[in-house]
């Protein structure tokens, strides 16, 4: 089967589908068409633009180039991690906790997957490289984000409940670990989800759209399988380093509550 190709008279006509949910908005008084429209017409310019300059990154494929692409990726996956968050710590540490687990679990990851399964010549190959670091970006991302607001809210709600056990001679990490083991639980439910629904309730989108391009159903399940598996890995990597990161930012050495480093939004 030859992969399908579609022009943008398709896509005008899948979009029809966007305007008719703006015009229900419309009609039922939600106050959503606006919103709506807006972010089909940026996810639009913004698919255009990465697809046009990830041409001229594949056809060159250089490995400086293919580095600014990676440092631009991470740069705003910090800054949605921040912005995120509904109390966060203050100053640079707002983004750093968020920023370094995430890129520390993300490299780890994809350095894993094109040494081990994957193996590109050369292993910088842009088209398997930063596909791939994207994907899994996206998903450490996803499970840092939400593992940081549920830990850092709990821990302003638990306030009195930590101060008792620190009290009582608990040190930072034991006082806190009950409200870690809550905030990973949250962070990682979103994958097991994915993970669990997968070939069963959906088609994931990246087995989809190889099915679409022509391959195999079994190939693109094997693909599939690998990239559940990296972005599985990567959640919960990233979201474990970020609730000690977290712990240990919001205490001190002499093992007291801060919450003076957090700030609400």
């Amino acid at each position: 089967m030859s992969p399908l190709l579609l022009g943008y008279g398709d896509l005008a006509i899948a979009a029809i589908l966007v305007a008719l949910n703006a015009l229900l908005s419309l009609l039922l008084g939600l106050g959503l068409g606006r919103i709506v429209l807006v972010a089909a017409a940026r996810a639009v310019v913004q698919l255009l633009l990465v697809g046009l300059v990830l041409k001229t990154v594949f056809a060159l494929a250089s490995p400086a180039l293919i580095a600014a692409v990676a440092l631009a990726m991470f740069a705003m996956a910090s800054y949605e991690i921040g912005s995120r968050q509904e109390r966060r710590f203050a100053g640079l540490w707002g983004y750093g906790i968020g920023a370094g687990t995430t890129m520390l679990a993300t490299l780890f990851v994809t350095g894993f997957a094109l040494v081990g399964a994957l193996r590109p010549q050369p292993w910088y190959a842009p088209q398997v490289l930063i596909p791939l670091l994207g994907i899994i970006l996206g998903n450490v991302m996803n499970g840092v984000s939400v593992t940081l607001n549920a830990l850092n809210t709990a821990i302003v709600r638990e306030r009195p409940a930590i101060e008792a056990r620190l009290a009582l001679g608990a040190d930072r990490f034991t006082a806190l670990k009950p409200l870690q083991r809550s905030a990973l639980r949250s962070g990682m439910i979103p994958i097991i989800n994915q993970m669990s629904a997968a070939g069963v309730i959906t088609l994931p989108g990246m087995m989809t759209g190889q099915i679409l391009a022509g391959m195999e159903p079994v190939e693109a399940a094997k693909y599939q399988i690998l990239i559940l598996f990296l972005i599985g890995g990567g959640a919960g990597l990233g979201a474990l380093g970020a609730t000690y990161a977290a712990a240990w930012r919001i205490t001190d050495e002499r093992d007291r509550l801060r919450l003076d480093r957090l700030t609400q939004r």
